[in-house]
């Protein structure tokens, strides 16, 4: 993966003024757009967009302070089809517009290329277990919310708070197959993971296949395969995040296998009574790398 990551930087400064075919470089490396595009944001702390998007402005700047050619043909270059976009790209990058910049040879903030490597960590071993699961279903309480990658995410909390506690008892005698008991799901996930890019949350349980769906419940069907189940104890949500960092940058890179799509699980096994501090299961959708 760390290989793989750094044949896509490559790429990306091989066609810094074209469209960047991520899709066909995963197939040759023999893996996905989705999977490399999800370890590359969470590696990065940056979708591979705003990366692509930081690195043409730093070579754009140039060609606009040593003032080669005007700034509609420049911006026709990068892949812009008009100044004004090419100029929001611009000043969205180094906090001034092009004019200004060839005028005052700066501001000039520069995104300097990545180069992944894999550092010996790892000294706390992850408590993890793989599952095949056959085809089940999710059901409960959907809501389109955006992205937060820290802290407790106010539109998930709200969305929560507004079912009656009635509600949570009905769905949780409901669940009938694993992933056991209330769960968090994240599904509809934007590839780059964006923060502030919008999602489905769904609280809820899961369903076997034949298990009869109430018609007031939204329901999210998912195929059969391979999960990856990380069990985390300690503060939350940190602790539960800091794990989810930690798929990235230590265990995918270290074990055989990938993110396929799918949502994401997490069941809360116990918690303080101020959900301060939980033990839970993140439960990641896999498959061979």
């Amino acid at each position: 993966m760390i290989s793989a990551l750094n044949r896509l930087v490559d790429l990306v400064e091989e066609h810094l003024t074209e469209e960047l075919d991520v899709d066909g470089l995963a197939r040759a490396l023999g893996t996905t757009e989705y999977h490399l595009r999800r370890m590359f944001s969470s590696l990065a702390g940056m979708p591979l967009s705003e990366y692509v998007r930081r690195r043409r402005m730093t070579v754009a700047a140039a060609d606009v302070v040593r003032g080669e050619g005007d700034l509609l043909g420049i911006a026709v270059r990068y892949g812009y089809g008009s100044a004004e976009a090419f100029g929001r790209a611009f000043r969205s990058v180094h906090g001034a517009g092009p004019g200004e910049v060839r005028r005052a040879g700066g501001p000039l903030r520069t995104q300097p290329q990545l180069r992944f490597r894999l550092t010996v960590e790892g000294s706390i071993p992850m408590d993890t277990r793989l599952v095949d699961r056959p085809a089940f279903r999710l059901a409960g309480h959907a809501a389109r919310v955006p992205l937060v990658h820290e802290g407790v995410n106010p539109h998930i909390q709200e969305h929560i708070a507004a079912l009656p506690q009635e509600e949570h008892l009905r769905l949780k005698a409901l669940g009938d197959t694993e992933p056991r008991g209330l769960l968090q799901v994240s599904d509809d996930v934007d590839p780059d993971a964006r923060e502030g890019t919008e999602l489905t949350y769904l609280h809820g349980v899961a369903l076997g296949r034949d298990t009869p769906v109430p018609d007031n419940l939204d329901v999210i069907d998912v195929r059969a395969g391979t999960w990856a189940v990380f069990r985390t104890s300690g503060p939350h949500p940190r602790a539960l995040q800091t794990a989810w960092a930690a798929t990235a940058t230590e265990w995918f890179p270290s074990n055989p296998w990938r993110l396929r799509p799918g949502p994401s699980i997490v069941a809360v096994l116990d918690r303080a009574a101020d959900f301060t501090t939980a033990t839970c299961e993140l439960w990641l959708p896999v498959e061979p790398g």
